[in-house]
């Protein structure tokens, strides 16, 4: 039975449209659930009860906590567009007053144009769909509010009739779509768990969030070559992993240190291999991870082609020491597609923060392209350097972060204790010598 809400105080409403999950028959009730769960989590701080029906999800709040939902409704996955809205009695006189009101709002934002599109879902209600839009509009229009305009208005109103009235605008945005959209997808949790090797470059976010809006729960792994890389590129890269939880309810990151391993392999791999075990021994290390974790799969940021490590030979070799399904969501784009969408999502501006991964400082100058699988093997074998994986997975620093504390420590309307931060693991060894190494010293 659903709750009974106070709507004196709960007095501001939101509606979320649920777009794909609408289409999972019996099992659509689960996927709303995931939604619900995840909702809930995400505005433990403020003040506000929802629950779904027939395509919609209803979200009830106090005023104060508005920009904190607003906030939430725009990056949980599995909402295709929101709005928020008013309610009124299944009566065309209240609905007129509506739509007047919601005109009224929009014309003093600017509006100058305008149509109605109705919805009776409840088809008990005695007018039809376009005889509510168009007793509804003419009041609208005839006190010179907005102009009418069928084809390209500047905002559509909406009217939907269902358990009761809802009127809401929905603005025109950049190609000629209407309405605050979503992120669409799936909800987080309903497509198991995958890990991340997030790196601070523009693509494995891109490719974390890609994953997560099919329904996988996302966690994340970061290798650091302290002290040739920089606490900046480390800070870069915990920064990503909270826009990402953002969208992803939450995720927890592993730092895993991994200056021995790197050190072992410039010292002991051919020149042209570097790269490539570097790759391999991180495979390595994130099947342990997996392995700890429960993993379903490893993701990756890898775009056919777009530098050495990535073209199609060696990543064969790369997979072949995975002991989990390799993900690769970017795999068939190229780097303009990925900019979008790391623009998008909020990632952009902090992965082209100037401060380099351990990927590229050690970079040989001639990488081999077409790596053989036994000549890979043979070399990973004579670098005897599984004891320096494991070392550096053993002493990895595992933090959290969260939807809940992003809006919690914005946006909190009542008492809220953070629960984002490291979790577990070992100091950093400040002593360690921090002369820095280069290819061919």
């Amino acid at each position: 039975m659903r709750e009974v809400i106070d709507r004196t105080v709960y007095s501001r409403i939101y509606i979320g449209k649920l777009g794909e999950l609408t289409l999972k028959g019996s099992n659509e009730h689960f996927f709303e659930w995931q939604l619900m769960t995840n909702m809930r989590l995400a505005l433990e701080g403020v003040d506000a009860k929802l629950y779904t029906r027939t395509g919609r999800l209803y979200v009830f709040c106090t005023p104060a906590s508005c920009p904190g939902v607003e906030y939430a409704l725009s990056h949980i996955l599995g909402i295709t567009g929101w709005a928020g809205v008013i309610s009124c009695k299944k009566d065309i006189a209240a609905i007129t007053d509506a739509v007047r009101a919601v005109a009224k709002e929009e014309a003093e934002k600017g509006a100058k144009s305008f149509k109605i599109e109705a919805k009776r879902e409840d088809k008990s209600f005695s007018l039809n769909s376009y005889e509510i839009a168009s007793q509804a509009a003419g009041p609208v229009f005839d006190s010179g509010l907005l102009a009418v305009d069928v084809k390209s208005p500047d905002i559509v109103i909406r009217v939907e009739v269902r358990d009761e009235c809802y009127v809401y605008a929905e603005p025109r945005r950049d190609g000629g779509h209407y309405g605050t959209s979503g992120h669409r997808g799936l909800p987080v949790g309903v497509s198991g768990k995958g890990l991340l090797l997030l790196s601070g470059g523009i693509d494995s976010p891109v490719a974390g969030y890609r994953m997560m809006r099919r329904g996988m729960k996302v966690e994340c792994a970061y290798f650091h070559s302290y002290p040739y890389t920089s606490k900046e590129a480390e800070d870069k890269v915990h920064t990503l992993a909270k826009t990402i939880a953002d969208y992803g309810v939450d995720t927890h990151l592993n730092v895993i240190p991994f200056t021995d391993v790197q050190m072992k392999i410039k010292s002991a791999s051919p020149k042209e291999y570097t790269t490539l075990m570097l790759r391999i021994c991180m495979m390595k290390a994130a099947n342990l991870l997996a392995d700890r974790i429960s993993a379903d799969c490893i993701i990756t940021g890898e775009s056919l082609g777009q530098v050495a490590s990535q073209t199609a030979q060696n990543l064969a070799v790369t997979e072949s020491f995975a002991e989990r399904p390799v993900y690769r969501p970017l795999i068939g784009l190229d780097k303009e597609e990925i900019v979008g969408t790391a623009l998008k999502i909020g990632s952009y501006e902090t992965s082209i923060l100037p401060y380099e991964d351990c990927c590229v400082l050690f970079t040989p100058r001639h990488p081999v392209l077409k790596a053989k699988l036994e000549d890979a093997r043979a070399i990973y074998q004579r670098l005897e350097i599984d004891s320096l994986v494991q070392k550096a997975f053993d002493e990895r620093k595992i933090f959290r972060y969260s939807l809940r504390d992003t809006i919690g420590t914005q946006f909190a309307t009542r008492s809220f204790a953070p629960q984002d931060g490291l979790r577990q693991g070992h100091p950093r060894d400040e002593n360690r010598d921090t002369q820095k190494v280069t290819d061919g010293e």
